[in-house]
């Protein structure tokens, strides 16, 4: 990611900013700009999103959001991040559609779960630092998606830690805590 704008951005000059379609998160107050994704990096996203959305969607559950949406995670120094895909479950946020986020330029509800498709320029620092974050804010549950090893790898969040309860290949099925009866063939995603 490259350093762009004003340095120590406060949370004030953020909310003023334009609307734009490029990524980017802010760290510290600096605002990095990340390369486009590639088109297997979205059809991957895509796969998890429509999978996701139509589970939630049948069942009334909540908002699942695609990249780019804006996640607070601190306003002093400001910081946000925006996770390739996230869940918003109606019974923890109440967040249950489209008039619940409407108008809305930042979302400061925490997430029940965020998916972040690993690309090849991630860091395992740049993952610790946005498993870190995620922490902070109370979101239960990460899924690390690996193109390189057609791996899913579901990680359960809590203040203290970050631990792995599943690392799902390409013969196996996902499941997730967050969600009773949800899976998802891995294939599904890198077919």
């Amino acid at each position: 990611m490259s350093s762009i704008g004003a340095k120590n951005l406060t949370y004030e000059d953020y909310l003023s900013l334009p609307e734009t379609k490029q990524r980017y998160e802010i760290i510290d107050g600096v605002m990095l700009m990340a390369p486009g994704p590639t088109p297997a990096h979205q059809w991957f996203m895509q796969k998890i999103f429509i999978n996701l959305i139509n589970y939630v969607t049948e069942r009334d559950l909540g908002v699942v959001l695609v990249a780019s949406v804006d996640l607070l995670v601190d306003r002093e120094p400001l910081r946000t991040r925006q996770p390739d895909v996230l869940y918003l479950s109606a019974e923890r946020t109440g967040v249950k559609g489209l008039s619940d986020i409407m108008g809305i330029q930042v979302l400061e509800s925490s997430p029940d779960l965020v998916v972040e498709v690993l690309s090849p320029g991630n860091s395992r620092r740049d993952i610790e630092d946005k498993l870190a974050d995620y922490k902070r804010i109370a979101v239960r549950e990460c899924w690390l998606v690996s193109p390189e090893a057609e791996t899913v790898e579901i990680l359960r969040l809590s203040i203290d830690a970050a631990v792995t309860t599943a690392i799902f290949g390409v013969d196996d099925t996902l499941s997730s805590e967050i969600f009773d009866d949800f899976t998802l063939p891995i294939r599904e995603i890198f077919g």
